[in-house]
């Protein structure tokens, strides 16, 4: 019988034990903090530039007159920028005239010409309507606050026999794109890469929307 008591007394202490141990596992020091972390918004922010460009000195152009028009865009925004131009140049069928004075048969003629600038490339072109649609991309990362080169430095305009066009007025309007260049261009390692990229998804993002790009129809 006393033994009994022992066994009993033994077992009790075990698990008043055992109690102790389990409860000191679950007695740990705390303590918390909190960290605000702040993030600003980017911008990306153009101005579409023409420095060359007065209006008043082209109010009554003249067959194969050269027009200075020099598109380029200025960055003013926070963020390093893809950019683009695009220019739409007037198409009409008219006669024209070689270099030599030589009469043409009428035919759809551009009505203006250009020569792209060394650090532009061309994308595309194509018809839309009466225009002939011209996509350049830059092949420069433009950084915040800088400047492009010009697109061009001048126009001219087409050798047309005189009578066709009188007292019309023709438009060349041109656009300017830009696109964040994070996480837009792929994996490529090059810099027209990246951008046509970008352009493809700029194009989808923007379909009818105000500043979508033109697309070939």
């Amino acid at each position: 019988m006393i033994k009994k008591n022992r066994l009993l007394y033994g077992i009790m202490i075990a698990a008043a034990g055992a109690s102790l141990l389990i409860g000191g596992t679950v007695a740990y020091l705390t303590d918390y903090d909190t960290a605000a972390n702040e993030f600003t918004v980017g911008k990306v922010d153009i101005e579409l530039q023409e420095p060359g460009w007065d209006p008043e000195d082209h109010k009554k152009i003249l067959p194969t007159e050269e027009i200075k028009k020099d598109p380029q865009i200025k960055n003013v925004g926070i963020n390093d920028a893809f950019v683009y131009l695009e220019v739409s140049v007037p198409v009409s069928k008219v006669i024209t005239a070689d270099n030599a004075g030589n009469r043409k048969e009428a035919a759809d003629t551009e009505l203006f010409t250009f020569t792209p600038g060394k650090d532009w490339l061309l994308m595309d072109s194509y018809m839309s309507g009466t225009s002939k649609i011209y996509q350049y991309v830059y092949t420069k990362i433009l950084p915040a606050s800088q400047t492009s080169s010009a697109l061009f430095e001048k126009m001219n305009f087409a050798n047309i026999i005189e009578g066709q066009l009188d007292g019309q007025t023709l438009n060349v309007p041109v656009r300017a794109y830009a696109i964040q260049t994070v996480n837009t261009g792929d994996n490529s390692e090059s810099v027209v890469d990246q951008a046509k990229a970008a352009f493809t998804k700029y194009i989808n993002q923007n379909k009818q929307q105000p500043g979508a790009a033109s697309v070939k129809s």
